[in-house]
Order: structure tokens, then sequence, then C-alpha cells
């Protein structure tokens, strides 16, 4: 899709991937709405403010009224509790599920009749290379998260494909953001490359995004 003139709502977009994102959309020529539950925060200039928490279907629906011109939305909000799924606290596991499934669920319900109503467009969904790694006992919460967001990106892209919607996917591995502050530097990407890399994939119409090596790697290694 094209995105110079496009109305772009990048949810987490205070820091992060999703500033970036954010950050360069408007570059390229979209009008953005960086949406995040702190909306004080949000400090890149030529950016709209808009109040959202992607656990809370009330804020969801005020958001998709809000944005009414919206062509494009990007659900990059995230979280990682470092639960285990037997032995962990079910509350962080019912966060880490309402954040990167439930609540990119519904606002997709939300923005699809919105996006269509506005000429078609796109919804990106970012995921991650733990959407096929399930093994660590210390990411299994967000690995079945990303899992399932997976699997519900691949069934939306079929049914939202007639409605002239778009829907891409994007894996990648550690960034340098705030959630992988423990990670060793060279294990980490710069999210200004995988933000660009996304916006690339977005505007060239590609459903999957691999944007480092290690994920193509895992991929490659998983799906042979």
């Amino acid at each position: 899709m094209e995105l110079s003139g496009a109305v772009a709502v990048v949810t987490g977009s205070n820091r992060g991937l999703g500033r970036e994102l954010a950050k360069q959309l408007l570059a390229r020529g979209a009008k953005v709405y960086g949406a995040t539950r702190r909306p004080e925060s949000l400090d890149l200039e030529g950016v709209i403010p808009l109040k959202l928490d992607v656990t809370d279907p009330a804020s969801i629906a005020e958001a998709a009224r809000i944005a009414s011109d919206a062509t494009l939305l990007i659900n990059n909000a995230g979280v990682s509790t470092h639960t285990a799924l037997v032995s962990g606290d079910w509350n962080n596991i019912q966060l880490e599920l309402d954040t990167h499934l439930v609540g990119p669920l519904q606002l997709i319900r939300a923005f699809a009749p919105v996006i269509e109503a506005n000429g078609g467009g796109g919804i990106h969904n970012v995921l991650s290379v733990l959407a096929w790694v399930h093994h660590i006992e210390a990411y299994a919460a967000y690995s079945v998260a990303k899992g399932a967001a997976w699997a519900m990106t691949t069934a939306v892209r079929a049914e939202l494909a007639p409605r002239g919607i778009e829907v891409s996917a994007l894996h990648v591995g550690y960034m340098d953001t705030d959630m992988a502050d423990y990670v060793p530097a060279d294990q980490k990407t710069d999210p200004a490359g995988i933000a660009k890399q996304a916006l690339d994939g977005i505007a060239a119409g590609e459903p999957e995004i691999l944007a480092d090596e290690f994920t193509r790697e895992t991929k490659a290694s998983i799906f042979q």
C-alpha cells in the first residue's frame, strides 16, 4: 500500500519500535496517530496523541471512533512478563494473551470497518521469532501469545483480503529497546532499521517480513 497520504494508527508508539514506526511513517508523508496508554509521554512532533489501552475494549472502541479516517493499523504494543505456563502467575499469562492476541484482534475488529470505509488499506501485526519457538520456559506465555497471534494474522489476512485490506506480520528477534534492556548489545538490532524494513514490507505488500538473520534462520530450520 502507498504510505504517503496514509492515515496510520500505531499502538505502543511512545517508545521502542512503535516510536520509530510512528516517526518514520510521518517522514514518509503519512498522518499518524500515536496510540498509547499515556499520551502525555508521546514526544514526536507532528504525531497525534491517541489514548489507548489495548486490553480495554471500551478504549479500543473510542480510539476507532476518534481515528475514523484511518487506513493503516499497526498492532505494535507489547509486554514481556517472563512467565511459565504451568507454574507462572495467571495474571501475567492473561496480560500476555490480552496484549498480544485478544487486544490486537479486538483492534482489528474495530478498525477493519473503518479502513474499508476509507477505501481500503492495511493492518500490520508486530510478532516475534518466538511465535515459532515454544520450549523456553521463561518465555512460554509470550511465545504462546505470539504463536496464537501468528495464526490469527493468517486467518484475518484471508478474511480481509476481499475487503481491500492487506494484512502483514513482522517477525523479529531481540531489539535494542527497554523490553530487552537485559540482553547484551551485540545480540540486539536497531529498532530504526527494523521499522524501515517493516514499512518497506508494508509498502511492497509483503505478507510476512522477517527482519533479521536469526529470525530467517529460525523459521527455515523449523519449516523445512
